[in-house]
């Protein structure tokens, strides 16, 4: 009798723990959380718009419970599902519910049948993923609908030609991920997350959403403001464009039509941007934007965008020393090294008012801009910035390490060049590119920086020129840390815990002057952290009084060094990630370490016009 009483209850427990893995989807509460985690509608995850620089109103979010499983890499799709995932959190994040790592040897697959809205029916429908990470295959009612590969760009399959009879349709993603194991651009995550590395990050992580339009439809935008002749440039990709196709570009302050251009399809417009109002961080003015594609005196597609009359550039001061201009004046630019992971959702915010909440904590502070760190955002993100005046610094994510780094501006010492591989440069070339691409049209970014700390960085003269060249209306940080060359815009010194900076006699009569990185100053708060040990920073406190202390006493010196030439500064950083504890917010953003007031008020002193002739 207890030989079957033991055979049922060892029964029961294997029935109990396959219905737990079969069953909804749940929060997974093993690590801290935000406070934003438990206010997730697993119905309507990020229900919000996802491209707000190019609006159209026909469109269906696809966030929400999927099917997944997780397979060995050689099999060629899975027999069965294994559970349900939350779209877009990432499988290793604790808001998809999953929670467990792939790796290189397996493949994860998603599921879902969908129901089109009618308002697609009888329109080209659009597939369209914010970001994957990383090499991604959808298949629509069982047929290929395409491949991408990237782990931070956006990407799109019209997937008209696999819909099916009536409005139920089948939607399979297959995704792998190598993390670091590939040459891939990856970021922090590594497959043994330690020190400044983190969780591995794979599948979907941006949101999943169909649009509709017409078989001739706007592709992508380019606007570019020209501050100095009081004009704007605009142009459009269009598909399946015909003869006699025209643009419509209209700009406007608030009701107000500013002007209006029409051009040939394929043609760049100019438009004229009278009395034209600046955007800058104390006054981030933005002007509305629709184009549309006119045939025959009639709209066949139309898109709402914005865009912001601003002007980055360098200029010399009194001393002869480069100086980073905002709209042809000096604006010193000082904010955090920003990592954008959370605790829930790792690349992903759990909600649109947690991913706000970073950016209006950090303008409270008096940062008037963000460095963001080895990763891309959603679009959202970005136009938060624009609309509240927040400049931003826009690195590329790395991948493909082993090089040595040289952190001494002018010193011939240990700096070496990666030797990628054609796939490991292929990889980095076609990524960098659809993020500039994909980035261009907002305002808040003022700097692109191709290499941090030389993190497999390699040609680091033509990768810098060839970013330039892609974009002059941007400052380009070639090699922030390092390994560095006498090539891009800024010249970027890493120094922690102190502020410091490369000397301006010697470095800034060609290049703007930058602290890209200092501070790290550590407190690990009690039932606040990600792990119970082996937490730090550059420099550990044990209360906020110290804390700050030290951190203002960094301020006073930033001041000295702003008269001598310093154009820029970097904290680390907004939020503790993993095992750092040098945050200004604790990772749960539950504790803000140093009164938001007290930091405004050390902070704002940076921006004394005073300081520099």
């Amino acid at each position: 009798m207890k030989k079957l009483n033991l055979c049922l209850s060892l029964l029961i427990s294997a029935s109990l723990s396959a219905n737990a893995q079969q069953g909804g989807w749940h929060l997974i509460k093993d690590k801290i959380t935000t406070p934003w985690a438990e206010k997730v509608d697993p119905k309507a995850p990020l229900p919000e718009y996802p491209r707000p620089q190019m609006v159209r109103a026909n469109w269906q979010n696809l966030n929400g419970i999927w099917s997944y499983a997780i397979v060995p890499k050689a099999v060629t799709g899975p027999a069965k599902y294994t559970g349900e995932i939350l779209v877009p959190f990432a499988v290793e994040s604790a808001l998809s519910g999953v929670g467990k790592t792939v790796g290189k040897d397996s493949m994860l697959w998603y599921k879902t049948t969908i129901s089109l809205n009618k308002t697609l029916k009888g329109k080209d429908v659009l597939l369209h993923f914010g970001a994957v990470d990383w090499r991604t295959e959808v298949f629509v009612n069982g047929k290929s609908a395409g491949i991408h590969e990237g782990g931070f760009d956006p990407f799109t399959f019209n997937i008209t030609p696999y819909l099916k009879g009536g409005s139920k349709q089948e939607i399979k993603v297959s995704v792998w991920d190598p993390t670091d194991d590939g040459p891939q651009p990856r970021g922090k995550q590594v497959k043994k997350p330690e020190g400044i590395w983190y969780t591995p990050v794979t599948g979907i992580w941006q949101t999943v959403w169909l649009e509709g339009v017409a078989k001739t439809h706007i592709d992508a935008t380019k606007q570019t403001p020209n501050i100095d002749d009081h004009t704007l440039s605009v142009s459009a990709e269009v598909s399946n464009s015909q003869p006699g196709d025209k643009l419509k570009i209209t700009a406007w302050d608030g009701k107000t039509q500013v002007d209006e251009k029409i051009v040939d399809a394929g043609a760049t417009a100019v438009l004229d941007i009278k009395d034209q109002k600046l955007w800058s961080t104390t006054s981030p003015f933005l002007y509305d934007l629709s184009v549309a594609v006119i045939r025959n005196n009639k709209s066949v597609d139309e898109i709402k965008s914005y865009f912001a009359m601003r002007k980055i550039s360098l200029g010399a001061d009194a001393n002869g020393v480069q100086r980073m201009l905002l709209n042809n004046k000096f604006v010193f630019e000082y904010g955090p090294l920003d990592q954008g992971w959370w605790p829930d959702g790792l690349y992903t915010p759990p909600t649109d008012e947690a991913m706000n909440f970073d950016i209006d904590k950090l303008k409270a502070m008096g940062f008037n801009m963000i460095r963001k760190h080895i990763k891309v955002e959603p679009a959202r993100y970005y136009t938060y910035c624009d609309k509240n005046g927040m400049l931003l610094w826009q690195d590329m994510p790395s991948g493909d390490l082993g090089n040595r780094w040289e952190n001494r501006p002018g010193v011939l010492d240990k700096a070496t060049d990666q030797q990628r591989t054609p796939e490991s440069e292929g990889y980095y070339r076609k990524e960098w590119n659809a993020i500039i691409s994909s980035l261009y049209n907002y305002p808040c970014i003022v700097v692109w920086t191709p290499f941090n700390e030389a993190w497999g960085q390699f040609k680091t003269v033509e990768i810098t020129e060839w970013t330039m060249k892609k974009d002059p209306s941007r400052l380009v940080n070639s090699a922030s840390g390092g390994n560095f060359y006498a090539t891009g815009n800024i010249v970027d010194l890493h120094n922690y815990p102190h502020p410091a900076m490369p000397r301006p006699e010697i470095f800034g009569k060609t290049q703007a002057v930058v602290l890209g990185e200092f501070g790290g100053l550590g407190w690990p708060v009690d039932g606040h952290t990600w792990q119970a040990n082996k937490n730090w920073g550059y420099q550990n406190f044990k209360n906020a009084d110290d804390l700050f202390k030290k951190y203002s006493s960094f301020t006073d010196r930033l001041q000295e060094l702003i008269k001598l030439g310093l154009s820029a500064a970097v904290y680390t950083q907004t939020t503790d990630v993993e095992g750092e504890v040098n945050g200004f917010m604790t990772y749960d953003r539950k504790i803000i370490k140093m009164p938001v007031e007290s930091l405004q008020r050390v902070n704002s002193k940076l921006y004394d016009p005073s300081l520099v002739k």
